[in-house]
């Protein structure tokens, strides 16, 4: 009996001692002030709605930075928030939702930001934890009602380059923009480089849409159809007056000179080439000492009869195997042979 009553004492005395201590723990209260706090304005389920904090100096903004709040609760909490803050596995971050807070009429609004802060949901998450600081303690929120108004739509590349020949149905389509929005700003469709190839080929389905001035992009409740024209071939034909060079082998440089069987008709051959190219690329291969040249090998020195070979045509660097440039005639065909080069004989 002894016995029993004793080992009842100490379990008395554990559970007394735990509870002690559980009770220090809650009841020693510490604080851990963040800096840079999110929050940021969530969208509304009225798409009439626009909400933005107001930015000194600057336009509307839909997130801003809380300079600094204050965590205060129990040591044990506090530490394991700090841990987590600092492995990066919590982020701190708060929504506002001026809907639920009553905010839709059109004007500004004084938001106390300790209050919204202590009753949001992420705050809630952190389990015995509050706020008791912030700064600043209110921001202004400025809510407008958004109008339907017709705005023309504008096609434009990933670049923002716009589009110009592309064809648009409808035109115009009804957006929701704030009601000092000019007619000027149209609405927008942006294509990729493989959209733009598709609507070449038949009309593809795109949103427009809005960019406000807080960077917040709205789209239109009804899709366009795109086509886009194919591109018209920048190249044209051009016939470039040329001249022919001579590319000897190492062996037969110096030694031989080159006739041809018709040299009359080589010349009239030669004397100019068609091509397909653009402006720029014609006028560099214009420029060029030589349009074409005629390559001289070993095997041709010793051939017994006229050698055919077709000439090179020596394309600018900047365009060869480009398509800016491509010859639209039949390669001339040289039909010479190699005679040696007597004393004193220049090629």
């Amino acid at each position: 009996m002894a016995a029993k009553i004793k080992f009842s004492k100490i379990a008395i005395v554990i559970f007394l001692t735990v509870l002690i201590w559980v009770w220090a723990d809650l009841a020693v209260d510490e604080t851990h002030t963040i800096a840079n706090v999110s929050i940021s304005i969530a969208r509304s389920t009225d798409p009439e709605l626009w909400a933005t904090f107001k930015n000194e100096g600057g336009t509307p903004v839909t997130s801003f930075s809380i300079e600094r709040i204050r965590l205060k609760g129990p040591a044990s909490r506090i530490a394991e928030i700090k841990r987590e803050l600092a492995d990066g596995s919590r982020k701190l971050a708060f929504s506002l939702h001026p809907d639920l807070l009553g905010m839709t009429a059109a004007g500004s609004h004084t938001l106390p930001v300790l209050d919204v802060i202590r009753g949001s949901e992420e705050i809630r998450e952190l389990n015995s934890l509050t706020v008791d600081f912030c700064e600043p303690k209110t921001l202004t929120v400025d809510v407008a009602r958004l109008v339907k108004k017709p705005l023309n739509v504008e096609c434009v590349d990933e670049n923002g380059m716009p589009q110009e020949s592309a064809i648009i149905k409808p035109e115009t389509v009804n957006m929701l923009v704030p009601k000092d929005w000019s007619a000027d700003q149209p609405a927008r469709v942006e294509l990729t480089r493989s959209e733009i190839e598709r609507a070449r080929s038949g009309a593809i389905g795109k949103t427009p849409y809005v960019v406000l001035t807080d960077g917040q992009k709205r789209l239109s409740d009804d899709d366009v159809q795109i086509r886009i024209p194919p591109e018209e071939d920048p190249r044209s034909v051009h016939i470039v007056k040329a001249t022919v060079g001579y590319i000897f082998s190492d062996v037969t440089q110096g030694k031989y000179k080159v006739e041809f069987e018709n040299k009359t008709q080589f010349m009239n051959e030669t004397a100019s080439i068609t091509v397909r190219a653009t402006p720029e690329a014609a006028k560099a291969y214009e420029d060029m000492s030589y349009q074409a040249y005629l390559e001289i090998y070993d095997v041709d020195a010793a051939a017994t009869g006229w050698v055919p070979k077709p000439l090179t045509y020596n394309f600018p660097d900047k365009y060869a195997g480009s398509d800016d440039i491509k010859l639209v005639q039949e390669p001339v065909i040289a039909r010479f042979k190699l005679t040696p080069l007597t004393s004193g004989e220049s090629p």
